[in-house]
C-alpha cells in the first residue's frame, strides 16, 4: 500500500532527530510509536500511530497511552496521524475524538508519492548547493527555516544546529549571488527518499529556487542509495509544484497538537 512508503518513512524523520539527542525518546508500544526530541517546539515530541485501528475504543487507548506518556515528562507533544490506519466510518468521528482529549487539530497534509520524477516544465535557476555540514550552513538552513515556517529560531535551532542530526538527515542549502535563499532536507528509509524542510525566502518564490534545490537533494539522495521513489507532506502552497513534478496524493497526514 502506497500511503505506508509515506507514514513509514515520516515516522523514521521523526526517529532521526530524536534518536541523537540526550533528552531523545524513541520506543514502539502496543499500535503507537513514540519520536519526542524532548524540545520546546512541540510538533517534534511526536506520537504516531503505527497499526489499523479499528474501533473507537481502541482509538481512545492510543491517545490516551501516548497522553499518559508525554504528561509523565512534562512536554508538550503532537499526534501525527496517517488516515488510513483508521478505519473509513470511524474517520468523520477522528477529529472529534482527539479533540475530546485536549489535542486540537492543527493542520491536514496531502500525504503524497512519485515514483519517479516528471523533467521540469521550464528552465530551472542556477544556484550554488552546498551540504549541511558546517556552522555555516547549518545556520543558514535553521535561519530560512524560520522564516519560512513562522517558528522562533530559537527553537529551530534547538532541533536542527547539532553536528549529528546531519548523520541521518541530508540537507541542502541554495546560494544565489552568496545569499542562502532556499533548502530542503531528505530523509532515506523504508523504500523512499523522504523529502522535508523545502523552504524558500518569501522575496525569492516563484521562481524555481524551491524546485531546484529539492532536485538537487534527491538527485545526491539517489546516487547514494539507488531509490527513486520519493515522498512528501504538501503544504497548500507547495500542492501546484508538486503535482507537476509527478507526485500524487495517497494519503492524508492529520496532526494534533496539545
Amino acid at each position: 500500500m502506497d500511503f505506508q512508503f509515506v507514514e513509514s518513512n515520516l515516522r523514521d524523520s521523526f526517529r532521526a532527530l530524536a534518536s541523537v539527542r540526550p533528552s531523545g525518546d524513541v520506543q514502539d508500544l502496543a499500535g503507537i510509536s513514540i519520536a519526542s526530541a524532548g524540545v520546546a517546539f512541540q510538533m517534534f515530541n511526536a506520537a504516531f500511530l503505527a497499526a489499523p485501528v479499528e474501533s473507537e475504543t481502541d482509538l481512545e487507548r492510543r491517545i490516551l497511552q501516548a497522553t499518559v506518556h508525554f504528561n509523565a515528562r512534562g512536554l508538550e507533544w503532537a499526534y501525527w496521524v496517517c488516515t488510513d490506519w483508521i478505519e473509513e466510518k470511524l474517520r468523520k468521528r477522528a477529529r472529534r475524538i482527539f479533540e475530546r482529549h485536549n489535542l486540537r487539530f492543527s493542520v491536514e497534509l496531502p500525504g503524497m508519492i512519485a515514483d519517479r520524477l516528471l523533467p521540469p516544465e521550464r528552465n530551472l535557476p542556477e544556484m550554488e548547493f552546498r551540504r549541511v555540514s558546517d556552522q555555516r550552513t547549518r545556520t543558514a538552513f535553521c535561519t530560512l527555516g524560520s522564516l519560512c515556517f513562522n517558528v522562533p529560531l530559537v527553537w529551530f535551532n534547538e532541533v536542527f544546529d547539532n553536528d549529528l542530526v546531519w548523520k541521518n538527515f541530508a540537507g541542502y542549502v541554495g546560494y544565489v549571488g552568496g545569499e542562502p535563499v532556499s533548502s530542503t532536507a531528505t530523509v532515506t528509509s523504508s523504500g523512499a527518499i523522504g523529502v522535508y524542510n523545502v523552504a524558500t525566502l518569501p522575496r525569492h518564490q516563484r521562481q524555481g529556487y524551491g524546485e531546484a534545490v529539492m532536485r538537487h537533494a534527491i538527485q545526491q539522495a539517489h546516487r547514494e542509495f539507488g531509490i527513486e521513489r520519493t515522498i512528501l507532506q504538501s503544504t497548500p502552497q507547495g500542492f501546484p509544484l508538486y503535482v507537476r513534478m509527478g507526485y500524487r496524493t495517497v494519503t492524508k497526514v492529520a496532526v494534533y497538537s496539545s
